[in-house]
């Protein structure tokens, strides 16, 4: 009896350990005009500030700071966010103040952010905990449109990372899987749709073709893990997305495309991550290459764990158009307190340990 108790015990250790899933979620955010309250002398845009047009007094951006760092942590379910891509962050500073000077400094949070070209002065940024990944190098890359080759928009920032293998302590330098990651805000849509969408199709042949380099570079045998995330300031089917990114729905796969979790509304818990007018749109996406999807072995996506973060507090009521819309910062020039004009989206990656 004692030798067959011994013999259960070994077999539910095995089979707790083999079954056993280590992680880690991505996520992306459009962080809505994140600005430091102060002057920038560089810079000829400085309406959020105290005597600027938007009167962004410390206050107003203290209230901001605290509303970003409830609903990340909300979004996190109390464990560190693996990687969060955001945009529309001014600097450095701001990010700071949100993952250094609230609860969130627990997690061991590290930035990536480059000062880029937008006239504004916001930037794509990426946060990452260093208690699952290691960076190890980051660029941008900048827009470039030739037939308009004097306008500028938002840089494409990129980052290597290895991922930490279970168990290993922050300082660590063992690791694991390569992650390439690229966060983006495409040319928005603000002189009409029809009159950007090339700027936004630029965008998306830059990020196709770094890309493509990444993944054929590639070792025989092996796929390379790409994690595409941003405001696209385009739906799916958009051709910017679907024609010349060449990014489908699982569902639809075919050679040489990249796979969009967030190319259907289904399943994603919310009809859209941004509204306009009546209309619920996904333009915040996160998009993969197979070597994401594949579960043979390293990270890997959850199945069905792709979503839109739409919490409660998220919302106010639409006396307008009806239901609920985003509870915002500002509409225009009128100050409301809220959090952003766009929800923010997530995925799950597993690996199984041992």
């Amino acid at each position: 009896m004692k030798r067959l108790f011994l013999i259960c015990l070994i077999l539910f250790f095995v089979t707790t350990c083999v079954l056993a899933q280590y992680k880690v979620r991505i996520a992306f955010w459009n962080m809505e005009n994140f600005f430091d309250p102060f002057v920038d002398s560089t810079k000829s845009y400085n309406a959020f500030t105290e005597d600027g047009m938007q009167h962004w007094t410390k206050s107003r951006f203290y209230k901001k700071r605290n509303n970003m760092y409830k609903a990340i942590l909300a979004m996190s379910e109390n464990y560190p966010i693996g990687i969060i891509g955001m945009c529309e962050v001014e600097n450095e500073y701001v990010l700071s103040a949100v993952f250094e000077q609230t609860p969130l400094n627990k997690h061991n949070y590290r930035i990536v952010h480059y000062e880029g070209p937008d006239k504004r002065g916001i930037d794509p940024a990426i946060v990452y905990s260093l208690d699952h990944f290691m960076l190890v190098e980051s660029a941008v890359f900048p827009y470039y449109n030739p037939d308009d080759p004097a306008y500028h928009s938002r840089d494409i920032l990129y980052a290597k990372f290895i991922a930490k293998e279970v168990g290993v302590s922050a300082g660590s330098t063992s690791h694991g899987d390569t992650i390439h990651v690229f966060v983006n805000h495409w040319p928005s849509r603000y002189s009409g749709e029809l009159e950007t969408v090339g700027s936004r199709s630029c965008s998306a042949a830059i990020l196709r073709a770094k890309v493509d380099s990444i993944c054929s570079s590639m070792p025989e045998g092996y796929q390379a893990k790409v994690v595409m995330m941003g405001d696209l300031n385009d739906c799916p089917t958009d051709p910017s997305v679907y024609d010349v990114l060449k990014a489908r729905h699982p569902s639809e796969r075919e050679k040489g495309c990249f796979l969009n979790l967030f190319a259907k509304a289904d399943g994603l818990g919310f009809e859209g991550t941004l509204k306009h007018q009546a209309d619920w749109q996904i333009f915040d996406q996160i998009i993969v290459t197979e070597g994401i999807m594949d579960d043979r072995e390293g990270l890997h996506y959850q199945m069905g764990s792709a979503r839109i973060f739409a919490a409660d507090f998220l919302f106010e009521e639409d006396d307008v158009y009806h239901g609920k819309k985003l509870f915002r910062t500002y509409v225009g020039p009128r100050y409301f307190g809220g959090f952003s004009d766009h929800l923010p989206v997530y995925i799950d990656l597993i690996r199984n340990s041992y």
